[in-house]
């Protein structure tokens, strides 16, 4: 045989010999370049440049195209080690009769060349493949009008093909490297190379518990939206860190205990189950913690982007309670004769149109900016405008209403002395008895609901205080408050909502004409104005397109991790099947049956393989207010649905991990049983 044609030949026999490890390797290879291009072609389709929104959607997309390219590299650094530690036999014997080590590195690089070839071209045709069909799911996510024209982003060709040829190029080396530092001996002993009996790891297992602990604290003690931005992915860290700890330290001490319970250890489909994980927990307390935390990073994603997408309608209300809404800002007490003025120019245009409003609701607020420390609000704009993350977590919006403006606009029946007040809050909590602004003193008397009329809270990120006071007379120590430039930083806000029973077209158009009036009644004044107006329908469309694409993402994303993991549990079942082939194969000519090495199987896998599964439910459990809080940040406030949607989530993800379960245990099974050889 020609040498030019020999390496080649080897390549092709040893990818066809262990095609069990290399087929499922290669199929990730394929779907994590057509996720990647199905993503990057996604950010130049010609719908995201021409709808509204697109340029979000676009940015989504863009930060998911480099998370998968960043996972992809690790978890294919990951798999690609795991192949060569089984090929080492078989290049070791290849040493040994007279290949040298860049014969075997020839070896090495027809096969990268073999399965970099088939990932990509595999991977970019099935990506052009899915690529309409993943954007006709995107705009049906979105609402938006499907366009049936088939094309190809070149761009994203090209930078797909450079992005992972890099990639294949940088295994490429790593095995080459591994192959060139490595001796005979070590590549014919290497596979089957065991770990010296571990020791539990007592400090490392306290260590684990002691972050985890506190990340799990931080979770569930935080009750600032903003602070919770700040807090979520150090929570993350700590609870990864903490996580490989625990399993590589709490799995090798968990084995410790079950070997001194005599009544369990002592059985024979226990025996050898135990005593084999005893002998390998480092190695598998990596794996199974990378299984847990792929786990968690799928039911978080999904549990939050498809809580967001399902509850858009909720959203939309509690950011617009009606379909129509006005508002004007920057008024004082002297404006007050302008509010008649405005209703009667709005009025107007219902009469044009021979529409009758529905749930007309109007009433006149006022607001301010404070930094809170306990019970004392600081109006300082200096302070709130500075970039300090304390200070920063610190500001809150203060609303104001007359207890008659509540009772009326939430059919309450606040009654309150001088000197009282009434307190609700969103996205945080006020139990202190009394409230201080610089001059002004109460004393909260009682805790009222918050308005959801108030849809500026909704929209805004800051934790917020609805204060109920006697009257406006009260707020008159606030009302002389002036900031650095001289302008009122007491804001007084004249809201005007209402619902109408016509076509969305229709709510829009009297919506503008309302606007174009209270524009020209405000520049007749001569005074410097603000005002606000929403439409319902178009702040829904814009949830659809800002959450769809989150949830799209998260779907995508978490297709992705969940090949990574179920690729993990596969090679770590076939793994330890090879490993443990010779003990079970000892134990059936000692008298143990079919019957028991299932049972033992079972034992180990029940042991070993849902406790990554538990342990992510526990992750998810006491993350969930964390994300709760981030949910309220972007206007989630259906706590139901979203406790609904954490649980399907979690039961969904948990029969699929079930199923895989089940069909690499049969794995397992066969290659200890000898069913396959």
């Amino acid at each position: 045989m020609k040498s030019w044609n020999l390496y080649p030949k080897l390549a092709v026999t040893g990818i066809k010999k262990n095609r069990r490890l290399y087929l499922p390797y290669i199929l990730t290879c394929i779907g994590m370049v057509a996720m990647f291009y199905i993503i990057h072609s996604l950010s130049y389709s010609p719908m995201l440049q021409t709808m509204r929104g697109g340029a979000t959607i676009e940015s989504i997309l863009g930060i998911g195209k480099f998370v998968i390219a960043f996972f992809a590299l690790i978890f294919l650094t990951y798999t690609n080690s795991f192949l060569l530690l089984r090929r080492h036999k078989e290049f070791g014997l290849y040493n040994v009769l007279g290949m040298d080590k860049r014969g075997i590195g020839r070896i090495i690089i027809w096969e990268s060349l073999m399965i970099g070839v088939i990932g990509l071209g595999g991977g970019v045709l099935l990506g052009i493949a899915m690529s309409k069909f993943a954007e006709l799911i995107l705009l049906n996510f979105l609402r938006l009008q499907v366009d049936y024209q088939f094309t190809v982003s070149w761009e994203a060709l090209v930078f797909t093909v450079e992005m992972f040829a890099v990639i294949f190029l940088f295994l490429l080396f790593k095995s080459l490297w591994q192959v060139r530092k490595s001796r005979p001996l070590e590549l014919m002993k290497n596979e089957h190379m065991g770990e010296k009996p571990p020791k539990a790891n007592w400090f490392l297992a306290v260590l684990g518990a002691g972050i985890l602990g506190a990340a799990y604290y931080m979770a569930v003690s935080i009750q600032n939206p903003i602070t919770a931005l700040g807090t979520f992915f150090i929570a993350v860290l700590m609870v990864i860190a903490a996580t490989y700890m625990l399993f590589s330290a709490g799995s090798v001490a968990m084995c410790k205990v079950l070997q001194k319970n005599k009544g369990y250890y002592y059985q024979k489909h226990h025996f050898i189950s135990v005593s084999s994980m005893a002998f390998r927990m480092k190695r598998n307390g990596a794996g199974l913690a990378s299984i847990c935390i792929l786990s968690t990073m799928v039911l978080v994603m999904l549990s939050s982007t498809s809580t967001l997408y399902i509850g858009v309608e909720d959203t939309a209300r509690s950011r617009c309670p009606f379909d129509n809404e006005i508002s004007v800002s920057q008024l004082a007490n002297e404006d007050s004769e302008l509010i008649p003025q405005l209703r009667q120019d709005y009025e107007a245009v219902f009469d044009a149109y021979s529409l009758a409003p529905q749930c007309v609701t109007e009433y006149t607020y006022g607001e301010i900016t404070a930094l809170r420390e306990k019970d004392q609000f600081e109006p300082d704009p200096k302070s709130v405008n500075f970039a300090s993350p304390t200070v920063f977590n610190s500001v809150y919006q203060l609303y104001f209403l007359s207890q008659n403006e509540y009772n009326r606009v939430a059919n309450a029946n606040v009654s309150l002395g001088p000197g009282e007040a009434a307190v609700g809050t969103l996205r945080c909590k006020y139990d202190q008895d009394t409230l201080s602004i610089r001059e002004l003193h109460l004393a909260v008397t009682q805790q009222v609901d918050f308005l959801s009329e108030i849809g500026e809270a909704a929209a805004s990120i800051f934790p917020s205080v609805l204060v109920v006071v006697p009257d406006y007379e009260a707020l008159t120590p606030l009302d002389t408050l002036a900031d650095f430039n001289g302008d009122r930083m007491m804001n007084y806000t004249w809201y005007y909502g209402y619902n109408l029973d016509a076509p969305d077209e229709l709510k829009v158009q009297v919506l503008n004409e309302q606007v174009d009036a209270m524009n020209h009644r405000l520049s007749s004044t001569g005074q410097a104005f603000s005002y606000d107006n929403e439409n319902r329908t178009e702040i829904r469309s814009s949830f659809y397109e800002l959450y769809g694409g989150l949830f799209f993402l998260g779907i995508l994303l978490s297709i992705v991790f969940l090949f990574a993991a179920v690729l993990i549990i596969y090679y770590k079942q076939l793994s330890e099947g090879y490993e443990d082939q010779s003990r079970f194969e000892i134990m059936q000519k000692v008298g143990m049956t079919k019957r028991d090495i299932r049972k033992s199987i079972n034992s180990q896998v029940l042991t070993v393989f849902f406790a990554p599964l538990i342990t992510a439910g526990l992750h998810l459990c006491f993350a969930f207010p964390l994300v709760w809080q981030l949910l309220q940040a972007l206007n989630m406030f259906n706590k139901t649905l979203t406790i609904l949607t954490t649980v399907g989530v979690f039961l969904v993800f948990g029969v699929f991990y079930a199923a895989v379960y089940k069909i690499t245990a049969r794995a397992y099974y066969n290659i200890v049983s000898g069913a396959k050889k």
